[in-house]
């Protein structure tokens, strides 16, 4: 347990800065996302140090095809979320209490320790929403970052923007999870709102980190042509075209088993209109061997990257680069 950052003393509670449901918090009860404590008037983290899952992963699987591909990365998460999802294919630990699972103690130094014995080459806070973890995330990622390491989050982008500028001193890429491109989905599935996590992207990319976007297309909930269209221009207009876009298929899980998976034709069809919206960098996931997870040239068509799953089989770009006509891939090596 370790006292909290972004927060504040109102009328007897306290309000916490570091998402934006800003929970007002009486003493002894704790925030939404079930980790963050009041204690005598003071905010605390419960779940400093303290981990549900640490496993090496490939990269990709994060999704991340234009940071660092072929990297092993050591993806950590604890427990607890600031989402409600009904669809969440990790609920059994986003929507645990705390003292109902068993976590494991880990220091910074141990974080490292087993980057080294692994061959990994950075760190990745993922599994569960990572932002409820900032102070050991912060503290980790800043030593990982000195000692040569890289970090990435893969997150759902509800975070306050001064929380989000700390993040930029120590964290080199973001994958945010955009659920959907309307409010009432937000509402209704998620509990929470759009325009903060949009809002988050926009920040992310002014300060330098490298952001992907990945999009879950859910039969009857998110995946109309208006819908993808409007998504699309909006990264083109608001981030960058040549922001990766995964839009990944939905299979069922968690409250929403009754919902089908995504038909291939409906990934073709956002694949599509992002196209058509002037997307550099759109691609198909969960769908193994799909063309779509490879990287090509939006120049030339010269194919840059192939993969295979989640590995890299083939590489071509030169110094983030295509090897034939020299097009910006926007592709950290």
């Amino acid at each position: 347990m370790k006292e909290a950052k972004f927060w504040k003393s109102e009328d007897g509670r306290v309000v916490c800065g570091l998402c934006p449901h800003s929970c007002k918090i009486a003493p002894g009860r704790r925030g939404i996302c079930g980790v963050r404590e009041n204690r005598e008037g003071n905010l605390f983290s419960l779940i400093y140090g303290k981990a549900s899952s640490i496993h090496v992963d490939p990269v990709e699987k994060k999704p991340f095809f234009h940071f660092k591909p072929g990297d092993r990365v050591l993806s950590l998460g604890s427990i607890g979320c600031t989402f409600r999802c009904q669809n969440c294919q990790n609920y059994s630990i986003s929507q645990a209490e705390f003292g109902e699972f068993g976590l494991e103690d880990v220091s910074s130094e141990e974080v490292l320790d087993t980057c080294k014995r692994t061959g990994c080459r950075g760190i990745s806070w993922t599994y569960n929403e990572p932002t409820i973890w900032h102070e050991f995330s912060f503290d980790t990622s800043k030593l990982a970052r000195a000692n040569g390491y890289h970090t990435d989050y893969v997150t759902n982008g509800y975070i306050q923007e001064a929380p989000l500028r700390e993040l930029a001193e120590c964290i080199d890429a973001m994958n945010i999870d955009v659920k959907a491109f309307h409010e009432d989905f937000y509402k209704k599935v998620c509990r929470a709102s759009l325009k903060p996590v949009l809002d988050a992207a926009e920040v992310a990319q002014e300060l330098g980190i490298h952001v992907e976007l990945t999009y879950l297309v859910i039969p009857g909930k998110n995946d109309t042509e208006v819908e993808i269209r409007n998504f699309s221009r909006w990264v083109v207009e608001s981030l960058d075209p040549s922001v990766p876009v995964h839009f990944t298929r939905f299979h069922p899980d968690y409250m929403m088993m009754d919902v089908q998976s995504t038909p291939i034709k409906t990934l073709d069809m956002a694949y599509k209109i992002a196209k058509q919206e002037g997307l550099r960098f759109p691609y198909a996931g969960n769908v193994p061997g799909d063309d779509r997870e490879n990287t090509y040239c939006p120049k030339c068509g010269k194919l840059v990257i192939r993969r295979m799953g989640f590995a890299v089989v083939e590489m071509g770009a030169e110094r983030g680069k295509c090897p034939t006509c020299g097009e910006d891939l926007n592709l950290i090596i």
